[in-house]
């Protein structure tokens, strides 16, 4: 089979290692080189967990996203994935924490609820008197992120897949870079992140955010191995350890302003306030911690978000995959696998995934995209 594939972040460099591999000849184009960060798959670090509430799709695909990410790396030789844990910041007994932890027992998949005070030796600095518990995922962690997508288009090309530096627009089921040369394939894919909604405005609806992003010198107590990386649900605050000596990464969830997909990412500092207030509550130890940088980035975010992957209604040929909703990196290679096999077998994903109108439902991110939705 011929495939192009437009876009180089984490579904569209994913379905192209995956492609190659099986010995399909592959062409990825993007405008960019694969993990810069005007893409929203680029940047510094992304999570990685298995909890997703009461959503057992979602949390089955999640874990088979961490054997399809180890054989990435034991394929390269590059680290991506830093199992560091992660941990969640329960407000109730029975809230998305709770939910979690029930839909990860029924998979077999590692989780722990700790009482606050247990929970207060997995961070240099922690206060918890206002949780109810700590949910721990001790295999979750934090992804290498632009290393991660990287290494997916180097083992691509490995396998023998192409890469082509271009803008390009749909014209049917053809592809047409900006110097107007024109590509077809057997299957077309679009994983355009932000743009999809530029290149098939009746198709898909997403909004693209601008999401600021704050490193703070934590000391070397903060960049020891095995700290977690945290989500407080409720509050929509989260953040990582100081990975690879970049800072103790923390941010809002809430979501940010519009964005177009073509503007520069501008370096802003609104939230910094509510971050830093939010770590003096929970970090007591970074209450004053020096601010090392300040990096922004972008959601590209469905109404309910959940993930697009669908055929074109008009091209049989051409699919459409993306809307990470800002938790998407990780599920890049089971996405790929899952439209791989789609595309193959001549049939669709399953519903949720549909190019389809879509409405607010308990989100798989943070509760303040409930809240926008």
């Amino acid at each position: 089979m011929e495939a192009v594939i437009v876009g180089a972040g984490t579904f569209g460099a994913s379905l192209a290692w995956w492609l190659a591999r099986k010995g399909d000849s592959v062409t990825l184009v993007d405008q960019f080189e694969p993990g810069d960060p005007r893409a929203s798959s680029g940047g510094e670090t992304r999570f990685y967990r298995c909890a997703h509430g009461s959503d057992s799709d979602y949390t089955a695909m999640a874990r088979r996203a961490r054997a399809l990410w180890h054989e990435l790396e034991d394929e390269s030789g590059q680290e991506v994935l830093v199992e560091c844990g992660m941990a969640w910041f329960a407000h109730s007994e029975d809230g998305w924490e709770a939910a979690s932890a029930r839909t990860l027992a029924a998979q077999d998949i590692a989780v722990q609820r700790l009482a606050t005070a247990d929970a207060g030796g997995l961070f240099p600095s922690f206060r918890g008197d206002d949780l109810a518990f700590v949910l721990f995922e001790p295999e979750g962690g934090v992804f290498r992120a632009e290393r991660s997508i990287k290494t997916l288009a180097a083992q691509a090309m490995t396998h023998g897949a192409r890469i082509v530096r271009s803008r390009a627009t749909p014209e049917g089921a053809t592809v047409v870079l900006e110097d107007s040369t024109r590509l077809e394939a057997d299957a077309v894919v679009w994983a355009c992140g932000p743009w999809l909604p530029k290149l098939f405005p009746d198709l898909v609806s997403l909004r693209v955010t601008q999401q600021e992003l704050f490193f703070f010198d934590g000391g070397p107590a903060w960049r020891a191995p095995g700290i977690p990386a945290w989500v407080d649900y409720e509050l929509s605050r989260a953040g990582t350890g100081d990975i690879d000596d970049v800072g103790v990464k923390a941010f809002i969830d809430d979501e940010g302003p519009a964005l177009d997909p073509d503007a520069d990412l501008p370096t802003t500092t609104r939230s910094e306030p509510d971050v830093r207030a939010y770590l003096r509550d929970r970090f007591p130890a970074l209450a004053e911690a020096p601010l090392v940088r300040t990096r922004s980035c972008r959601y590209e975010i469905t109404a309910d978000t959940r993930l697009i992957g669908a055929q074109h209604p008009d091209q049989a040929s051409v699919w459409i995959v993306g809307g990470g909703s800002g938790h998407g990196f990780k599920l890049g290679p089971p996405m790929a696998e899952r439209v791989a096999e789609a595309i193959a077998s001549g049939t669709a994903l399953p519903e949720g995934f549909a190019l389809r109108e879509r409405s607010g439902s308990e989100s798989l991110r943070t509760a303040s995209s409930s809240r926008a939705s």
